[in-house]
């Protein structure tokens, strides 16, 4: 069996000048090398804030068939935080749950949340979703909207995520 290609991309004009070590996104493989259980790929790049190249990024994660594509960092309300409309333009499709139960749940950590602006969409056959920067907050987040990333990628026609249900329960319809 093929392994599943899963795009990280972290948004930071800081990581990308190596002016400091992108955390986030190694939070994020973290995160799946935890929970998946079949074998996958990242995909992994740290990019600056910069809406274009967000874009093309995006893109490309899709092209090279990554079925799920998550980016951290640029969901704030800093002027040069542009990754949700980097997304927005890209999408086929948007599907805001994701970004109202992430704030949903870092409201029960920090009072800033309300100004977080992750979203999640599809384009073409991957699922591009989101998180904020921080690690503490992508691992929240994460574990809130995962359980419904695998049947998502299935109604998208995208691949088949195997998960530990020790570590995480994920809806899948009853056959």
């Amino acid at each position: 069996m093929d392994k599943i290609k899963i795009g990280v991309l972290t948004c930071s004009d800081r990581a990308a000048a190596n002016i400091y070590e992108d955390i986030s996104g190694k939070e994020i493989m973290c995160f799946f090398e935890e929970v998946l259980v079949g074998a996958w790929e990242p995909i992994y790049q740290v990019i600056p804030d910069d809406k274009e190249n967000i874009v093309s990024t995006l893109k490309s994660m899709a092209v090279e068939q990554c079925a799920l594509i998550v980016t951290t960092g640029g969901t704030g309300p800093a002027p040069r935080d542009v990754t949700p409309e980097a997304t927005e333009e890209v999408c086929d499709k948007m599907l805001p749950g994701f970004g109202e139960l992430m704030r949903q749940v870092s409201m029960q950590y920090v009072p800033t949340a309300i100004l977080s602006r992750q979203t999640a969409g599809i384009y073409k056959q991957s699922l591009i979703v989101n998180l904020p920067g921080k690690p503490s907050a992508i691992r929240q987040c994460l574990e809130a909207v995962f359980p419904a990333i695998p049947y998502c990628l299935e109604l998208i026609g995208a691949s088949y995520l195997e998960c530990d249900e020790s570590k995480i329960k994920v809806f899948r319809l009853k056959t």
